[in-house]
């Protein structure tokens, strides 16, 4: 079974933007958690460039990886998949995402918040859901925050070893063999394009996106959907060179049609009193899942050249995201919390978070992976086990 060093290279480098963009979620006008004084729709653009594709990436990649898994040596997989999901999402929970609600309490609550860090960790373990805006939306407690990809992987990973444990001898490999007869030259990008079209166009004005799995039916349908092609293309050589070859292509679609989301939002005069027509609205749509697959598809076609090419730093990144993808938030939230007294220009503070933010969550890695009892909790391999991994999604065995 052959590693592709070149989905590890795009893993390492999609959570590598999750750092910056939710140092980035501190300085826009969207809600967060904790919000700087400087808060603007200037940085918003910026932010855009990775929205519709950043987390989309992530579900395909993850559903190579699960293929990878199951063309092994498959016995006890959802089992051992499930504590390398499901165990760092409660210990996350409990004690990683906790001081997120609580500075978010302390920052956004009318009136403030007079109770400490035990009082507001008494009432997260009771489920308190008193902590409620202006706007009358009260906080959820406890709260997954940004672990809520865990769920989501699980349940489609569940989904996936349905599908190989349960179908018919020989049904699996058919069906993969029609997604690559699907997926094979120009309709490599126009099949998953339409797809993610009509996912938004049918359900995005229907459901509010909100990460709570049991009612985000369209974050479902293009998670889902791309996890899905992920894990039944995974070996089909035609649609990687489908993708390498388009990698071009791909790349202009992504950038003319985010040019236009980001001319029809910020440049052309569209505001709340003077909101985007409807018919543009529903192109804009379209034009979101096209940016949206495109951009994907570029950056797994240009990676493809480098398959086969490994290092050491490599190697040493594909095991520390995972650990890192759990810690990055909360050592965000704190630190921007904790510099906000010092009123740092807001491009320095920035910066300084990203640094500081990097540097914390790869030192905290090279204690985490020398201690036995805390490498499960971060969905790291207990050091018995074998040396060999399989290809990784977010949350491999040892990533």
């Amino acid at each position: 079974m052959q590693r592709r060093h070149d989905l590890d290279r795009v893993r390492v480098f999609a959570f590598c933007l999750l750092v910056l963009y939710h140092v980035g979620m501190y300085y826009v006008s969207w809600g967060w958690h904790v919000k700087s004084p400087a808060a603007s729709v200037a940085p918003e653009p910026f932010m855009l460039l990775t929205s519709p594709w950043r987390m989309s990436l992530l579900f395909l990649i993850s559903g190579v990886a699960t293929a990878f898994m199951l063309r092994g040596t498959a016995g006890g997989f959802l089992r051992r998949r499930s504590r390398q999901l499901l165990l760092p999402l409660l210990f996350g929970m409990f004690v990683i995402v906790p001081p997120q609600a609580y500075l978010q309490v302390v920052e956004q609550l009318p009136g403030g918040y007079s109770g400490g860090w035990l009082d507001f960790y008494g009432k997260y373990l009771g489920a308190y859901h008193g902590f409620c805006g202006i706007d009358g939306k009260c906080l959820i407690l406890p709260t997954w925050n940004h672990l809520w990809f865990l769920p989501y992987l699980w349940c489609y990973t569940l989904s996936a070893w349905l599908l190989w444990r349960f179908l018919p001898e020989g049904a699996l490999a058919g069906l993969r063999a029609w997604t690559g007869r699907i997926l094979h030259g120009w309709r490599a990008l126009l099949v998953p394009v339409l797809l993610l079209a009509a996912a938004r166009l049918l359900l995005v004005a229907r459901f509010e996106q909100t990460h709570a799995l049991v009612d985000d039916w369209y974050n479902h349908a293009q998670y889902a959907s791309v996890f899905l092609i992920g894990f039944l293309a995974a070996f089909d050589e035609g649609f990687w060179q489908s993708l390498h070859r388009l990698r071009w292509p791909a790349l202009l679609l992504a950038l003319a049609s985010y040019a236009l989301l980001i001319h029809s939002w910020y440049f052309s005069g569209h505001d709340d009193a003077n909101p985007v027509p409807e018919t543009l609205r529903l192109w804009l749509r379209g034009a979101w899942a096209l940016d949206q697959w495109c951009a994907i598809a570029a950056l797994l076609g240009f990676a493809y050249r480098w398959r086969d090419v490994d290092s050491p730093a490599l190697r040493y990144l594909s095991l520390a995201v995972f650990p890192l993808y759990i810690l990055h938030q909360t050592v965000i939230v704190v630190l921007a919390h904790a510099l906000k007294p010092l009123h740092i220009p807001a491009a320095a503070e920035a910066v300084l978070l990203v640094v500081a933010t990097f540097a914390l969550c790869l030192g905290a890695y090279e204690l985490i992976r020398r201690v036995g009892w805390l490498r499960p909790l971060f969905g790291l391999r207990p050091r018995a086990a074998p040396a060999a991994i399989a290809l990784a999604g977010t949350a491999d065995a040892r990533s």
